[in-house]
C-alpha cells in the first residue's frame, strides 16, 4: 500500500487572541499524535518587573492582555495587599468587584458573539452572523458596552484602566456617575436573560468526557476572593499553590504547560459554575432550572452557556453595588511596604489568575512569577482535542478536521498572547 501524507498550513486561527498551531498524525484511521503548538515569543513581563517599586506593578501588569487587564491588576494588587497586610474599607472591595464584572461583560459578550457564535451558524465571522442574526449581534455589543463603561467608570478609560492602585483606587466617581451607569445596566440585563435562553437553543456536539475542574470558591460567586477547590477535593490557600501546581516546559510551545499533581485540569468559566452554580442568584437558579440546566457539566461545548449565564449575574450584581453606592471619605487607604513575598489570585474571565510577588525593604521587586488561565488549560486543550475530534470522526476531510479543532479550542477561549511570557496546522495521514 502506498504511503500518503497531507499536509496543511493556515497561517493563522482566527477568532481567538493571539496565534498557535496544532498538528496532526493520522494513521490507518486512529490519531497517533497530536501537538497543540503556542510558538508567539515570551514577552518577560515578569523580569520587567524587577526592580520595579510596587506601586508601578498594577500599571504594568495590565499591559499584558487588552482583554483582560483587571485580572491581572487584581491578583497583583491581592499579593500585595496580603504581603502589606492592609485593611481595605467596604466601599474598596465593593468597588474592586464592580470593576472585575465589567471585564467579566466586556469579554464574555466579546467571546460570545464575535469569536465563538459564529462557528454555530456555519459563518466564518461575526459580520456573517450578522447578516442572519442582526438583532441578536448588536445586543451583543451593548452587553460588552455595558462592561467597557463600568471599567471605565472606576478604571477611567476601558483598555488598560488606570484607576486600581495598591491600596485602593486613585479615585472615587461621582454619585450621579453611578446612577446613570445603574440605568444603563439596568436596560440591558432582561436582554442578557433573553440571550441565555437563545443559547440554551444552540444546537452543539454531545461529547461529555472527565476532567478535573479548579475554580476559587467564597460564600459568594467568586471573582477576587476565595479559596481555591477542584471537583477532585482539593481546598487550599494562595500560599498553598505551588505545592500542588507545577509548570514545566514542552518542547512544542512556547507557553509554560500547568499540572495538578501532575494532571491536567480545567479552569474558567464551566469550571466556575460547575463548582460554584449554588451560588448563582436565586433568579437565575430559576432560569437555569426552566431551560434544563445542564450544569455541573462534563461536557466542554457548554462553556458559551456558562458564558452567558455569568454575564447575568455580572449585570444583576453590578446593579445591587450601584444601588448601594455611596462616594466614599477616601478612596485608597494608608499602603506600608514591607520586605517577604506575597500571594494573590483572582478569577479572570478565562480562569484562575495567580500572582506571587518577592519585595525588598525598599518596596522594590526582586521577582515575580504569574501563571494566566490558558497556560494552566493547555494539557486539557490537548486531551481534548484528542478525545473531541475521534468523536468527531478521524475520516473527516481536513478542512472539516480544522474547523472542529479551532471549535474546541475556542471553548477556552485562550488568551495566547498572554499564555506566552491560531490556527495553523499540519495533518499527516498514513493510510
Amino acid at each position: 500500500m502506498t504511503e500518503r501524507k497531507i499536509q496543511i498550513d493556515v497561517p493563522s486561527l482566527a477568532r481567538v487572541e493571539g496565534e498557535g498551531a496544532l498538528h496532526l498524525k493520522i494513521e490507518q484511521g486512529k490519531l497517533q499524535h497530536l501537538q497543540f503548538k503556542i510558538y508567539e515569543p515570551p514577552r518577560f513581563f515578569e523580569k520587567f518587573l524587577e526592580g520595579r517599586h510596587f506601586s508601578e506593578v498594577p500599571d504594568i501588569v495590565a499591559r499584558i492582555c487588552g482583554i483582560c487587564p483587571v485580572a491581572y491588576q487584581v491578583s497583583a494588587v491581592n499579593a500585595l495587599e496580603s504581603l502589606f497586610q492592609v485593611q481595605l474599607t467596604p466601599w474598596i472591595k465593593d468597588m474592586r468587584r464592580l470593576l472585575y464584572l465589567g471585564e467579566w461583560l466586556q469579554s464574555h459578550g466579546l467571546h460570545i458573539h464575535l469569536l465563538a457564535l459564529p462557528d454555530y451558524f456555519g459563518h466564518n465571522s461575526a459580520l456573517e452572523l450578522a447578516g442572519e442574526y442582526p438583532d441578536e449581534v448588536r445586543r451583543g455589543f451593548a452587553i460588552q458596552d455595558a462592561g467597557n463603561r463600568i471599567m471605565r467608570f472606576l478604571g477611567g478609560r476601558s483598555v488598560h484602566p488606570v484607576g486600581i492602585k495598591v491600596g485602593g483606587f486613585h479615585k472615587a466617581p461621582s454619585v450621579a456617575e453611578a446612577q446613570a451607569l445603574k440605568k444603563y445596566i439596568n436596560e440591558i440585563l432582561p436582554q442578557a436573560l433573553a440571550m441565555v435562553e437563545w443559547l440554551a437553543e444552540v444546537e452543539i456536539p454531545d461529547h461529555r468526557q472527565a476532567f478535573n475542574s479548579v475554580s476559587l470558591t467564597a460564600n459568594r460567586y467568586p471573582l477576587g476572593e476565595g479559596r481555591l477547590v477542584s471537583s477532585s477535593g482539593l481546598n487550599i490557600a494562595e500560599d498553598e499553590y505551588e505545592t500542588y501546581f507545577a509548570e514545566s516546559q514542552s518542547p512544542h510551545s512556547t507557553a509554560l504547560w500547568s499540572h495538578l499533581n501532575g494532571q491536567n485540569y480545567l479552569v474558567g468559566p464551566l469550571a466556575r459554575i460547575n463548582l460554584n452554580h449554588q451560588r448563582l442568584p436565586d433568579f437565575l437558579q430559576q432560569l437555569l432550572r426552566k431551560l434544563g440546566s445542564p450544569f455541573p457539566s462534563q461536557n466542554m461545548f457548554h462553556s458559551m452557556l456558562a458564558r452567558g449565564v455569568e454575564i447575568c449575574f455580572a449585570l444583576d450584581e453590578a446593579i445591587k453595588l450601584l444601588e448601594k453606592y455611596k462616594s466614599p471619605t477616601k478612596s485608597a487607604v494608608e499602603v506600608n511596604p514591607k520586605a517577604g513575598t506575597g500571594y494573590g489570585w483572582s478569577e479572570a474571565p478565562r480562569g484562575l489568575l495567580w500572582h506571587r510577588y518577592s519585595v525588598n525593604e525598599a518596596g522594590l521587586i526582586t521577582e515575580a512569577k504569574i501563571v494566566p488561565p490558558t497556560s494552566q488549560n493547555q494539557a486539557r486543550i490537548e486531551q481534548d482535542l484528542l478525545y473531541s475530534l475521534s468523536e468527531f470522526g478521524l475520516d473527516q476531510p481536513d478542512d472539516l478536521l480544522r474547523l472542529h479543532s479551532e471549535k474546541v479550542i475556542r471553548n477556552y477561549d485562550p488568551c495566547i498572547s498572554c499564555a506566552t511570557h491560531f490556527l495553523k496546522l499540519t495533518t499527516e495521514r498514513k493510510p
